[in-house]
């Protein structure tokens, strides 16, 4: 199967190239239907003058006792008197039956070469025939035999050059082609605006959901079309459902952390009274639960957090409230803990806590392993949000950089940790649509680079 074209893809090139379609059919067929009735009508106003020019022609005609033909007065219409004209009369039979016994001025020196019809006396025939100088005649003809000589026919005959209806028709279909394309060009405006103003409400709704994505607002808001108001119904009811879920899995992985927990201080509490191989054991283990109790927790909630609409954090925020937690925490060491000048505007699209949770973890793992220095910077680009934490610590290699990552894993045994710090950030930033690096630094330590969709 093919791909879909753009047309098959786009809702507004598909209406416009049905209108299009459409209203070139109908003018064109509006065109050829009046101008076919404009020919029609005008061939039947030609056939009811050369019936009339007839029916002159043969109440003039007076045929004298020898069978000579005249006509008492000469027929009303002067083009018959001006040569080649366009308008001719002729009279063939008599006793003789000649060939232009009387003829019209307009014919000059010729005459009229009609093919031979069997007509029935009085009855009226109408043929397209050659005529002078190269022209293209309707004749209409007529037979009489007169009363005075019944057995002597005469075939009269009226002809108009066909150039008389054509170029009228002509001229009509030039000034309809023009007038009809002016009405189609304005009828193909009137679509185009009709399509752009029908779909407009589509257009705002899509900046409504982009302003529900960015976290601006968290509902679909503004007036729509009746036909569009029930979509916009459903995705309010829709979000409200997924905030509702989202509420309800923090609630019941919040309880279900103080149930564990509860029961891990008891036990912790009972080892720490004892001083044997087994209160050892337990501490040891009680510590482990708890660490994956709290590991599990964080992607929880942001695996629940990642599928909320709306979220929007503001970085600088958090940074300052980490920074000053972990100049306290390092007092002793005097690391020089700081961050680059992030602006107001940067801000991911997760929650608080859990932005939080990574960039508390990054930076206490590089004060951790700094010597003197651990620096914090940011930038977004592309709908990214990128966090840089360097250090000036004695680094990582590739391989380590790799195995850190990993659950529980740590660099040095001797250094206090859980080995969760990392791998958590990790999972989280991956919950998000995220990641987290880890690189040679330009202090010379280790880069942690942390990404995020941004808001």
């Amino acid at each position: 199967m093919s791909a879909p074209t753009a047309i098959h893809r786009s809702l507004r090139l598909r209406l416009l190239a049905g209108s299009l379609v459409w209203i070139i059919a109908a003018v064109a067929i509006t065109g050829f239907l009046l101008a076919d009735l404009f020919g029609q009508h005008v061939r039947d106003r030609v056939d009811a003058e050369l019936h009339g020019h007839l029916d002159q022609l043969t109440a003039l005609l007076e045929v004298a006792a020898d069978g000579s033909a005249t006509l008492r007065l000469p027929l009303s219409d002067p083009r018959l008197n001006r040569p080649y004209a366009g308008l001719y009369w002729q009279i063939d039979g008599g006793p003789q039956g000649a060939i232009g016994l009387l003829r019209s001025r307009s014919l000059w020196d010729t005459a009229l070469a009609v093919p031979p019809d069997a007509l029935a006396d009085g009855e009226v025939h109408v043929h397209d025939v050659a005529g002078p100088d190269t022209s293209r005649l309707r004749m209409m003809e007529r037979l009489i035999r007169p009363a005075e000589h019944p057995d002597t026919t005469y075939r009269l005959i009226v002809a108009i050059d066909t150039r008389q209806i054509d170029e009228p028709v002509e001229e009509f279909a030039t000034l309809l082609g023009a007038a009809l394309g002016v009405l189609a060009l304005g009828l193909i405006v009137a679509a185009v605006v009709q399509v752009g103003v029908g779909l407009a409400p589509l257009g705002r709704m899509r900046a409504a959901l982009g302003a529900v994505r960015d976290g601006h607002t968290r509902r679909l808001e503004g007036d729509y079309p009746l036909e569009v108001q029930p979509l916009v119904d459903e995705l309010n009811s829709q979000l409200a459902h997924d905030e509702a879920m989202v509420e309800r899995a923090r609630t019941q992985a919040g309880n279900l952390a103080h149930a564990v927990k509860t029961p891990l201080a008891i036990l912790a509490n009972a080892a720490c009274n004892e001083d044997s191989a087994l209160a050892r054991l337990v501490d040891e283990q009680v510590g482990d639960a708890r660490r994956q109790v709290d590991y599990h927790l964080a992607r929880a909630r942001a695996a629940a957090a990642g599928q909320q609409a709306g979220l929007k954090t503001p970085l600088r925020p958090v940074v300052d409230a980490l920074l000053r937690v972990m100049r306290r925490l390092h007092t002793a060491r005097a690391l020089q803990i700081e961050s680059a000048d992030l602006p107001d505007t940067l801000a991911c699209r997760g929650d608080a806590q859990d932005l939080q949770e990574m960039l508390g973890n990054l930076l206490d793992n590089a004060c951790k392993w700094a010597t003197t220095q651990v620096r914090l910077s940011a930038s977004v680009g592309d709908g990214r949000l990128t966090v840089y934490v360097d250090d000036d610590g004695p680094g990582l290699t590739e391989a380590q950089r790799t195995a850190v990552l990993a659950r529980g894993v740590r660099a040095d045994e001797h250094t206090p940790g859980s080995g969760l710090g990392l791998a958590i950030a990790h999972d989280l930033a991956q919950a998000y649509g995220g990641d987290l690096r880890l690189e040679p630094a330009p202090l010379g330590g280790l880069r942690a680079t942390l990404t995020l969709p941004a808001a």
